[in-house]
């Protein structure tokens, strides 16, 4: 057992722990997402120990040198003094300029801000609340002179950061949005190379500002979207991205079902298994995946066994957690 200060109080970090799962045991308000090293939310730093150097993966070396960690990958090795980030050091204000459904469950957020704010399409942000709390979500939309970054976000059932995000903030309010992260978006490279977009529910999100780049770019190769739920009121953007496939004849939009109830013109089925029975070849491909988890998993495996090369597979897998 190591202990954890944290100005003048104490935190005991018991061996199977990491310092994230010890200070949220001890009441202490830090920002957290993914518990994974991906979304680089629960950011702190150390003020005397050299954090161990797992807990540092993927930083930056500016970071790493002042020995901040990553709190959800650091088992510490000794007794730490750490300090909690101010947040104005990684975040910028932006403000809502729209809050509108896109079906049943899912929003469309919009937020701009005064300076530009560079980003890949594809890549993901942190969304916090002025009490700290802290969630990832996907950039729908490609970078553009009015600054602003799009969400598609679900509601989960007892989501407590989702709910806030239907039932309470408004166009006009402020909200916290931190850097862009993560590595699954296009880049204007092998023009005439197969493109397949796999994603499920929100996953739509960033597949939907990959095919807008890769379009925007003058992609010329093949490109497929398979996009994926249980009942169609869960799909949407359906009639965009059929006219988007009719205006562009190297792009195929195929969206499918699960359930029992398959209109005309969709596909029955899983997404990713649909995919993989229209596309049976992926050698040369370039596969995105954004979704759930298992999903995302399942369909890696798959896509590498069809040809795919794994540096050629970005992978954007969701949290299936609600808290």
């Amino acid at each position: 057992m190591y202990k954890l200060t944290i100005e003048e109080k104490v935190y005991a970090c018991q061996a199977d722990e990491t310092v994230l799962d010890a200070l949220l045991r001890g009441n202490v308000n830090i920002s957290y997402a993914c518990k994974k090293g991906t979304c680089h939310s629960c950011l702190v730093r150390s003020l005397d120990a050299v954090p161990p150097e797992a807990a540092q993966a993927g930083l930056k070396d500016t970071l790493k040198k002042r020995n901040h960690f990553l709190a959800c990958l650091c088992h510490p090795e000794q007794d730490m003094a750490i300090k909690l980030p101010d947040q104005s050091e990684f975040y910028t204000e932006g403000t809502v300029v729209v809050n509108e459904m896109l079906n049943r469950n899912t929003l469309l957020l919009a937020v701009a801000f005064k300076d530009a704010f560079e980003f890949n399409a594809g890549q993901f942000v942190n969304l916090q609340r002025a009490d700290g709390l802290t969630r990832s979500y996907s950039i729908a939309n490609i970078p553009q002179e009015s600054n602003t970054l799009e969400f598609h976000i679900r509601r989960l059932p007892g989501g407590k950061f989702s709910g806030w995000l239907h039932d309470e903030i408004r166009v006009g309010d402020s909200i916290a949005v931190s850097e862009p992260r993560g590595h699954c978006f296009y880049l204007p490279e092998r023009h005439g190379q197969g493109i397949l977009l796999v994603g499920t529910g929100t996953g739509l999100a960033p597949l939907a500002g990959i095919l807008t780049d890769a379009l925007a770019h003058g992609h010329s190769g093949p490109i497929y979207l398979f996009h994926g739920s249980r009942e169609f009121e869960d799909l949407y953007r359906i009639d965009e991205l059929c006219q988007l496939a009719q205006r562009h004849q190297n792009f195929h939009y195929i969206p499918c079902l699960s359930g029992k109830h398959v209109p005309a013109g969709f596909s029955h089925g899983r997404a990713d298994e649909v995919a993989l029975a229209s596309l049976p070849d992926l050698k040369a491909w370039r596969v995105f995946l954004c979704g759930h988890p298992d999903m995302v998993k399942q369909m890696k495996k798959m896509a590498f066994l069809k040809g795919a090369s794994m540096k050629d597979i970005y992978a954007d897998a969701f949290l299936a957690t609600p808290v």
